[in-house]
């Protein structure tokens, strides 16, 4: 049992706690300056951070003093801070890795108490760049709805409320997830939030333009008055109403936030306790019993003998189970879609966007070892001949077909029903199909020629320092030639169209099939005798992560 709840004894009192915050304050503060001293990198990415931060706060505070006054000020400010309290709940899912106080088991063997320790590590919380930049947001925030002695009355109150509702907030979910997120299972988050902002960006554009086109922001009232009653932004609203003399209002959505602290204080602090003094569970899973039998089961068992089912097995696993090939591939397939989907739903883009899904999964197949790292060792010793190395490479391209020729397939179909033009539905298969295989091949050869090592930590870095140069000769290069490749096919998709014989365009997916495995057989034909005879350099290209 954790000392949280042990009783103490007259024989060792507990550890005074009435000093625990300044002692926490500067144990961050230890913390943030010794992590700068530890390298001039650091130190600068730092001080650029920060100056950036500044900067756009300062930028942030002077947009809404400007929004001081316009009708949809209360729309904006109420909808912004909403969004700021969502990102404080949902960041620490994807960016675990803060300062050591994050993780409260780590004080597990101190004498110290729930409740002066979970006040404690919130105003510690409040030190660090995002801090900052939430209270310059806040601050900005009722600056523009604060209007005479009453919503100046509660803008006091309610800046360092809603200041307070996002750091614990933060610190609840945090706690909540802390063995999640320092599982194998929370590095994945950790390395998807790429797949999270790429999507994100996509959305807010798609939201922008619909903006435009749809009134500007009259469109977000109705939003607006279901958000300024949820937690955070309610606080904010309650400025607004103040100084439009609804005090009713304004003390009703003030309590609003108050109570959500309330209630996330107290579940931080169960949280905290029960982390602090259940068993975990690690230990207990590898006293289980070992499950016995062996033998292909399940999917497995459909795929080829031999050689080729032990590669595509791996593959796949290495896609369910690696984090950066799960990201890479979540990526690809949901990038892959967006783009063309979202084209068509604005009613901008055109049947071809879906080759964009091709070109995203294609870039799959390349630097196939790096994924390996420093294991490519074991492969390695399996190739003896060019035989091997072939058989190899087209187990790993099967793998690559087996995911993205049905996914292909259902962007096309999806693409062209939602812009109602089926009649280039065909011309878009074909030559989604030959740009599929020429990536394939391109990405072979790559990956034989140009190999990386993919570092394991880190979610935003996919190639160890020193490689970048071969990364982008990998991918841009065999791109290009990917391009090349596909260039009969594109010439005879585009001839199609301007000779008006757009019937002929359903010729396009046998031939562009044949094309493609033509293709895709070629380039595994030259990657093979490669491969076999690069083994060492490929292995010391791969290990450096």
């Amino acid at each position: 049992m954790s000392v949280l709840d042990a009783p103490v004894s007259a024989a060792a009192p507990a550890a005074p706690t009435t000093g625990l915050t300044p002692v926490f304050v500067r144990l961050k503060l230890t913390l943030l300056r010794n992590g700068l001293r530890q390298s001039s990198g650091r130190r600068a990415a730092f001080v650029v951070s920060l100056v950036l931060t500044l900067l756009l706060a300062a930028g942030q505070v002077l947009g809404l003093v400007l929004l001081r006054g316009n009708e949809h000020a209360g729309t904006v400010v109420v909808l912004l801070t909403g969004l700021v309290a969502l990102g404080w709940a949902v960041l620490p899912l994807f960016f675990p890795s803060g300062d050591d106080t994050l993780d409260p088991t780590r004080l597990v063997m101190l004498p110290l108490r729930p409740e002066p320790l979970i006040r404690a590590l919130l105003v510690s919380s409040m030190i660090g760049i995002g801090p900052l930049f939430t209270l310059c947001l806040v601050v900005g925030s009722v600056l523009a709805l604060a209007h005479g002695a009453g919503g100046a009355l509660f803008a006091v109150v309610a800046v360092p409320l809603a200041m307070l509702l996002c750091v614990a907030l933060s610190r609840a979910v945090a706690t909540a997830n802390v063995r999640l997120l320092n599982s194998r299972k929370g590095r994945d988050l950790a390395v998807l939030s790429g797949l999270v902002i790429a999507v994100g960006i996509q959305f807010v554009n798609f939201g922008a333009q619909r903006l435009g086109q749809a009134g500007g922001l009259s469109t977000l009232d109705p939003v607006a008055d279901v958000v300024r009653w949820l937690p955070g932004a309610s606080a904010v609203a309650s400025v607004d109403a103040a100084s439009d003399g609804s005090y009713g209002t304004a003390v009703a959505q003030l309590l609003i936030t108050a109570a959500a602290l309330a209630a996330l204080m107290r579940l931080w602090q169960r949280s905290l306790v029960k982390l602090m003094t259940a068993p975990d569970g690690s230990t207990l899973a590898a006293a289980e019993p070992e499950r016995t039998g062996s033998g292909r089961r399940g999917l497995s068992a459909l795929l080829p003998e031999g050689r080729t089912a032990t590669v595509m097995q791996r593959s796949l696993r290495y896609v369910a189970r690696d984090p950066k090939t799960k990201a890479a591939w979540v990526t690809a397939l949901a990038v892959g879609a967006i783009v063309p989907l979202l084209n068509a739903v604005q009613g901008t883009g055109s049947v071809y966007f879906a080759c964009f899904a091709a070109g995203m999964l294609g870039m799959q197949m390349y630097n196939q070892f790096g994924q390996d790292t420093s294991a490519f060792w074991m492969v390695a010793l399996t190739i003896s001949s060019t035989r091997d190395a072939y058989v190899e490479l087209r187990a790993r391209a099967f793998v690559l077909l087996l995911l993205t020729l049905p996914f292909t397939l259902v962007v096309c179909v999806a693409t062209a029903a939602l812009i109602g033009d089926w009649r280039s539905l065909p011309g878009a298969l074909g030559l989604s199909f030959a740009l599929l295989s020429a990536m394939l091949a391109t990405g072979a050869v790559a990956s034989a020629l140009f190999p990386y090592s993919i570092p394991q930590e880190g979610a935003f870095k996919n190639v160890v320092p020193g490689q970048g140069g071969l990364a982008w000769i990998s991918i841009l290069g065999g791109m290009v030639a990917a391009g090349l490749l596909a260039s009969p096919v594109i010439a005879a998709t585009v001839w199609m169209h301007l000779s008006d014989h757009h019937d002929a365009l359903w010729f396009m997916v046998p031939g562009g099939l044949a094309y493609g495995v033509l293709v895709g057989w070629a380039g595994l034909r030259i990657a093979a005798p490669r491969t076999a005879n690069r083994l060492p350099e490929i292995l010391a290209a791969v290990s450096r992560g």
